[in-house]
């Protein structure tokens, strides 16, 4: 909490004067990421296609890592441990998801896709990778395996 009033610009209390505890900040986060983060993969996947993007699953795992390698603490917040569920915005979990869905057409490709992307991120972000690995070429092997056969 100290963190995240260091931040803020105020002092770790004044924090409980805007929400009740720690569970409604975490939760307030969570909200707030899974919005970020979905806003910036719902463009990944709206934009057209181009020779730099490689199609919708390249480009929403572009922005899916992007969005990690930038925030790898709130990217951990929200994708490990227990979801704060019941404390958010109604229906922006599915919303937050739903790019997967466009990319793939298939809901269990989808979360095959997720799988492999958060399993790829935090080993990344974690440095799990061997040294010297050239992990752009990872995620473009990732890309081309689940863009066979992506939706239109």
């Amino acid at each position: 909490m100290r963190r995240l009033g260091d931040e803020l610009g105020i002092k770790a209390p004044s924090l409980y004067k805007h929400l009740p505890g720690r569970d409604s900040v975490v939760a307030q986060l969570v909200d707030e990421t899974l919005f970020e983060s979905g806003d910036r993969m719902h463009s990944a996947v709206s934009a057209p296609a181009t020779d730099a993007t490689g199609g919708p699953v390249a480009a929403l795992l572009a922005a899916y890592r992007d969005f990690g390698r930038n925030h790898p603490n709130l990217y951990r917040l929200v994708t490990t441990g227990n979801l704060p569920r019941s404390a958010l915005t109604p229906g922006l979990e599915d919303w937050a998801g739903e790019p997967f869905y466009r990319a793939t057409g298939e809901p269990y490709r989808a979360q095959a896709l997720w799988a492999f992307a958060h399993g790829t991120l935090i080993l990344e972000i974690d440095e799990r990778f061997l040294p010297g690995s050239d992990l752009d070429r990872t995620w473009q092997a990732g890309a081309r395996a689940f863009a066979r056969g992506e939706a239109a």
